[in-house]
């Protein structure tokens, strides 16, 4: 980072980022609170305000950074109104009420030019990602797809249209992200979708003539990345030992028990020709010549052999997703996904103990685990500055929604032209279902290598994104969004315009809306200080101020890392 900014980092809005101006701004693995003199302590169970007290604007910016894909002033005002969980409660009341796919045909991209290609995918993810109204929904339909892992260009073998692949994905997500697991997991285990990324669609049973045995992708990666992880758990989230030893969760002979359910399975074509994509909403179909008639056995179950399809798959399904290991291994990720990357054993343990009964006695209610999650205490701490374990990195993705959700960005073309942003070197480094592989961009224990994180027991996910290259390509990109360089996405700035002529007044609004009021006295100092050196001449020099300011912001450790 400090070659970066020695060379300086010219933006378009007539500011040059150098090491003098910004050293005080940039990314720093000691910003998320891995410090060399960084211990665990307890959470400050000293809360000014309780999930059912009327937030301020700052606690409700905070909550909303946690709880939806960008703030803006209307957000901040409903959550003051309904309180935190009144606002979660009218989230999850929300429908669902339109969908990717429809909207890709809408716009021609079922041109038989597209069949061969994933045009209009990155269009259709960032219009919904920016401006659905069901940001809670899209939330967690974001965090559902970096847990359960399938990326649009790994979508080979589905007989063409990942375009309509990715969005189907997608719309699957947002229809099961307040839903029950066990459903969500059923239609994932006979996606066309998952089943080309993780190879299972066309999986045969095996052959003693060519001695091929069934594909194991898939039932691997159920059982180590989707359910149940690799060691066994206690119900705070923390590995279970005998005798000190951890104790782990399956044998590659499990998997290959579980791999003889996924064999058989393979496109649904009925009803369509190779010229229409509707086969990418349908669930797999069974080829019986393919199916393994044969018993099964894995994690102590065994599936009788002669036993149909459809009914192993489920007999399967339903003796993994009732694993111990399920309700902390779920609750762990989603908290890390939503509040914080080093949540404590006892936060994970009440969160699971939701999602193993929400009250009603039903186990996986997702709307019950991500509202238990949101309100929890640790969740809604309100100095959580001085904790070293609090807080997450926000990934690049949620930077820049933060920022287009704040100031209202529109596509005027309604063909919202982000692109793929997945170039680490002149764009974010990520990019919506555009994963290289089922491990998501970044693992949810990742350790930066030779940091304070590893003596302090911490993890930081979103850093496995991050390095010298990543962090100039982010706010990079990132200049010419804000400056309206990509014509097509179009910034509101005419509340900030309004107070470009007081430094001081526009880098609080900022700070209070789009970096939940963090932003520290000396930071906020340091960018006043280099508005005010802007010229105020004509309303170009008040927008290059507005410009300067943003970007600023969102270089600040404050924003980018989230307490």
């Amino acid at each position: 980072m400090d070659d970066c900014l020695d060379q300086g980092i010219s933006t378009p809005t007539g500011l040059t980022l150098t090491k003098p101006t910004i050293s005080a701004l940039a990314l720093s693995v000691s910003a998320c609170g891995g410090g060399a003199d960084s211990t665990p302590s307890p959470i400050n169970s000293n809360l000014p305000s309780s999930p059912t007290a009327k937030a301020t604007e700052v606690q409700a910016s905070r909550f909303l950074a946690q709880a939806s894909l960008g703030t803006t002033r209307l957000d901040i005002a409903r959550v003051r109104e309904l309180g935190y969980a009144g606002w979660v409660n009218e989230q999850l009341s929300m429908p669902v009420v339109s969908s990717r796919w429809e909207w890709l045909k809408s716009k021609g991209y079922d041109a038989a030019a597209n069949k061969f290609n994933t045009t209009g995918f990155d269009n259709v993810a960032w219009r919904w990602l920016i401006s659905s109204p069901d940001t809670l929904r899209q939330r967690v339909t974001f965090a559902l797809s970096e847990i359960i892992v399938i990326g649009v260009d790994g979508l080979d073998n589905t007989g063409g249209w990942k375009a309509f692949g990715g969005a189907a994905w997608l719309d699957m997500l947002d229809a099961n992200a307040f839903g029950n697991l066990r459903n969500l997991l059923q239609q994932v285990s006979t996606s066309l979708q998952m089943g080309s990324f993780l190879t299972f669609r066309g999986n045969a049973k095996a052959s003693a003539t060519s001695g091929a045995v069934p594909d194991e992708n898939y039932a691997r990666e159920l059982l180590q990345l989707f359910m149940i992880g690799l060691v066994e758990l206690n119900l705070d989230g923390t590995p279970r030992l005998v005798n000190g030893q951890l104790i782990e969760t399956y044998t590659q002979t499990d998997i290959s028990g579980l791999a003889r359910v996924f064999t058989g399975w393979d496109i649904d074509y009925a009803g369509a020709t190779n010229d229409i994509p509707d086969h990418h909403r349908r669930p797999m179909l069974q080829v019986p010549s393919r199916y393994e008639t044969g018993a099964k056995t894995f994690l102590g179950l065994t599936i009788p052999a002669g036993t149909e399809a459809t009914k192993s798959l489920t007999m399967a399904l339903d003796h993994l997703y009732a694993h111990a290991n399920v309700p902390p291994f779920w609750s762990r990720q989603l908290i890390q996904r939503l509040v914080t990357s080093n949540p404590s054993p006892a936060y994970v343990e009440r969160v699971a103990r939701v999602f193993q009964n929400d009250g009603t006695g039903q186990r996986g209610n997702l709307s019950a685990v991500v509202r238990a999650i949101l309100l929890d205490v640790e969740g809604r701490t309100d100095s959580p500055s001085d904790q070293p374990t609090a807080g997450k990195v926000r990934e690049p993705i949620l930077r820049l929604l933060a920022w287009a959700r704040a100031w209202g960005v529109r596509s005027a073309s309604d063909n919202w032209a982000v692109g793929n942003t997945s170039d680490p070197a002149t764009r974010l480094g990520q990019s919506p279902l555009r994963s290289p592989s089922v491990f998501n961009f970044f693992r949810p224990a990742y350790v930066p290598p030779n940091s304070a994180f590893s003596t302090s027991g911490l993890v930081a996910p979103e850093l496995q994104l991050t390095n010298e290259s990543t962090v100039a390509g982010y706010l990079n990109f990132m200049q010419s969004l804000v400056a309206g360089s990509i014509s097509d996405i179009v910034p509101d700035y005419s509340t900030l315009l309004a107070l470009a002529d007081s430094p001081a007044a526009l880098v609080t609004e900022i700070n209070t809306v789009m970096a939940a009021g963090q932003l520290s006295a000396a930071t906020q100092t340091l960018i006043v200080s280099a508005i005010n050196a802007m010229s105020r001449a004509n309303d170009a020099a008040m927008r290059q101020r507005v410009n300067a300011a943003m970007l600023l912001v969102m270089a600040a450790p404050e924003f980018v890392v989230l307490k």
